[in-house]
């Protein structure tokens, strides 16, 4: 348990001395207030924080039994890229849309019938981003349990996504980082 906290607690540093946590008065992409700004892009252009959630998201995707790491087009791009390299899974890449030039499609990567896919994502608030990237998938016959989520900011994704038979995994929760700032 020790070791657990004292990872969790090295991530929590690491995207606060990358400069992914601020504290101040923000508007969110939902119009709602924040007290504080989680910005998982400056962790993921930060290579010793990159490396560092990749680690973790490893260790707990060994536990799931999945064929795939997938990210949605273009937030997550580099920390599925990450964990795809540091777990050796294969990578699949979700776009919103299909593209309608080159090969088409709406998915990099295999997405197979039966074969299972953990999708991250970056920071979570209602889960509505990845909700259409599951059904994308599912829609292909592929599966989707779980959502590996650097930063759950508490807001309600855990239940929505529950709704869809869906499990949320945070690396960190909000709690936890706003309970170590002050």
């Amino acid at each position: 348990m020790q070791e657990s906290f004292n990872v969790k607690q090295s991530l929590i540093d690491a995207l606060k001395e990358c400069g992914a946590i601020r504290f101040g008065d923000f508007t969110l992409s939902s119009g709602k207030k924040s007290s504080y700004y989680v910005d998982i892009k400056k962790a993921s252009t930060d290579p010793v924080t990159l490396k560092k959630i990749a680690r973790e998201a490893s260790t707990v995707i060994r536990g799931m039994h999945v064929d795939s790491v997938g990210g949605v087009v273009l937030g997550s791009v580099p920390l599925a890229t990450a964990v795809s390299l540091e777990s050796g899974l294969p990578l699949v890449l979700i776009r919103k849309s299909d593209k309608s030039y080159g090969t088409g499609g709406r998915f990099v990567g295999d997405v197979r019938q039966g074969s299972k896919i953990v999708l991250l994502e970056d920071v979570t608030t209602s889960g509505g981003s990845v909700r259409d990237a599951i059904e994308a998938i599912r829609s292909e016959g592929a599966i989707v349990e779980a959502v590996l989520t650097v930063v759950d900011r508490e807001s309600g994704a855990s239940e929505n996504l529950a709704s869809l038979g869906v499990k949320l995994v945070p690396l960190v929760r909000a709690s936890q980082l706003v309970a170590s700032s002050e």
